[in-house]
This record gives C-alpha cells, structure tokens and sequence, in this order.
C-alpha cells in the first residue's frame, strides 16, 4: 500500500495526461477490530499490485473508526473504454466490498483536510519508526479527529397509564 493515489490528479495534470479518477470507499471497523480491518485491506492490496491505492483519511466516533481509501482507476478517456487499469481498480473495489464486509464499506466522498491529515501524520509516524503497527489501535484512538454525531436526546420511557396496566 506505498503506492500513492493523493497525487494521482495532481500527476496527471503536471504530465500533460489526462486527469485520473480516484474512486474512495470508507470502511468502519469497530474501534477493537481497526488493526485486523487494515491488516486484511494490505493482504488485499498485494494481492491486488497493479492498483494504485492507499489510505487517504481516518477519522472516528464513538463505535467506529473510518478509513477512507482511495483507488486510482487511471485516466478519464482510459475508463470509458474499460481499460486494463479500471478493469483492475473495479476488481478491487468489488474485493473490498466482498471480502472486507465485515467492516461496512460504503461509497464516500473525498476526505476532508482533517481526515487526510491525520491518515498522512499516522502513516509518517508508522515510516519514521516512532510508531509500530502493533500500537496502531491506540494512536488511533488518540490521533484522529473525533467527528461524531450531533447528541439526539433520548426520551425516557413512557410509564403506563392505569387503564392500560394488564392485570396478573
């Protein structure tokens, strides 16, 4: 997963290609289950070596902790005629959404700044040794940003009324 797809529409326009098109699906593992959900989305990357992709965001609630990941399915003009490249990104995406169920994959929409910030300073750490995989579900805890639900207020329960008591 060192390949990198933040700069995939970025390289493209500096090389004169055609802009590429980063697909993001999010998966939410439960806050215990976040080092086996990343352990099983790398095996699934290298099995997966022709597709560009990588950890573009990581934010967390209450329950769940987000990872957002971007594929690259290449250049516009090349994903209209079904190339190579998309047939391959398309097959991994379909991998994720069948092997990796277990930790709710959805569609999302790019990263915020803050997601992708926290995604690029916990991967740096991890690269720079100051942090190790094994440690990963308490940086998690502690690194990102908590992006949780407004509080709905919960009513209390309704006591009975006497008519509608059932006798014993």
């Amino acid at each position: 997963m060192a390949r990198n797809a933040f700069t995939a529409s970025v390289a493209g326009d500096q090389t004169g290609e055609p802009e590429s098109v980063v697909v993001h699906v999010q998966l939410r593992p439960r806050r215990g289950a976040t080092r086996k959900c990343l352990a099983a989305l790398a095996s699934l990357a290298a099995e997966h070596e022709d597709v560009v992709v990588t950890v573009t965001g990581l934010s967390k609630d209450d329950r769940v902790v987000r990872v957002t990941v971007g594929i690259d399915l290449g250049p516009r003009t090349a994903i209209a005629k079904f190339s190579p490249q998309a047939q391959a990104a398309y097959a991994f995406v379909s991998a994720i959404f069948t092997s990796l169920y277990d930790h709710m994959p959805v569609y999302t929409a790019e990263p915020s700044a803050t997601e992708r910030a926290a995604a690029t300073a916990l991967f740096d750490r991890l690269a720079d040794g100051t942090a190790r995989v094994d440690d990963l579900a308490a940086d998690l805890g502690d690194a990102l940003p908590d992006v949780s639900a407004p509080a709905s207020p919960i009513p209390a329960p309704r006591l009975p009324g006497p008519g509608e008591r059932i006798p014993a």
